[in-house]
């Protein structure tokens, strides 16, 4: 596979955390290589580092060693400035938490990507009612999250995280406060997007979530100690 089909390259990717008394190593060494159009589950126990790789990925931090290249520009000493435009042109998030705004509606939390991007409105308003549609909330298009269920929630999450059309979508913990019905469509909603062609990374506990993906990651201790393909998911898409 050429360099060009990778969407994300780690070399020896470190972060430290300094203190005036303690240095802590969330990252040491890791090598890491996800193709377009992939899916990967990263897990781990608590304090394996999951969360800074997803944070370094998501161009949300900065490595303290090592190189990152993400869509093949070495990005590895990028300017916040600099992370920021790729991250608002290139990114969507999803989080445990949902992260949406309570004061704003439905429609205007999809819509926030699009602000950022300076999308003119009546093609913005176009693309939010596609994504509401897509996601199965256009009904719920003036209510507010707070009277929204989880799984709505979670719904509008990931329309505001796909509306821009990413390259990629990084996700932390997504079902994690689901029950698992909700948690299960939420996963479904990952993967087809990610049969669409959209590269999906996603941070988890849940064995039953990562089955979703293409290939699983473990760390632990900030390193990356096994990687496994998902054979499931690989039949599933030959049949």
């Amino acid at each position: 596979m050429s360099k060009e089909e990778f969407i994300i390259e780690t070399k020896q990717l470190e972060k430290k955390y300094l203190t005036d008394t303690v240095e802590t190593t969330a990252l040491a060494g890791v090598d890491l290589r996800i193709a377009k159009g992939e899916f990967v589950a990263v897990m781990g126990p608590s304090g394996c580092g999951k969360s800074t790789l997803l944070n370094i990925l998501g161009l949300l931090d900065s490595p303290s060693g090592g190189t990152f290249h993400f869509m093949g520009q070495d990005i590895s000493r990028a300017s916040e400035r600099q992370r920021a435009k790729i991250r608002k042109q290139n990114l969507g998030f999803v989080f445990q938490s949902f992260n949406l705004i309570d004061e704003l509606t439905v429609e205007e939390n999809i819509s926030m990507p699009l602000d950022y991007l300076g999308v003119p409105a009546a093609e913005a308003k176009k693309r939010v009612q596609e994504a509401m549609e897509r996601m199965g909330i256009a009904h719920r298009h003036a209510h507010f999250p707070q009277q929204l269920s989880g799984g709505q929630q979670q719904r509008v999450a990931i329309a505001r995280a796909t509306v821009s059309n990413p390259s990629l979508i990084l996700a932390d913990e997504p079902t994690g406060n689901l029950d698992s019905v909700h948690g299960r469509e939420v996963m479904a909603l990952l993967s087809e997007l990610n049969d669409a062609g959209t590269t999906v990374v996603m941070v988890t506990h849940s064995p039953s979530d990562a089955e979703y993906a293409h290939r699983i990651v473990n760390l632990f201790d900030g390193q990356i100690v096994t990687e496994s393909l998902n054979a499931r998911r690989q039949a599933a898409e030959l049949l």
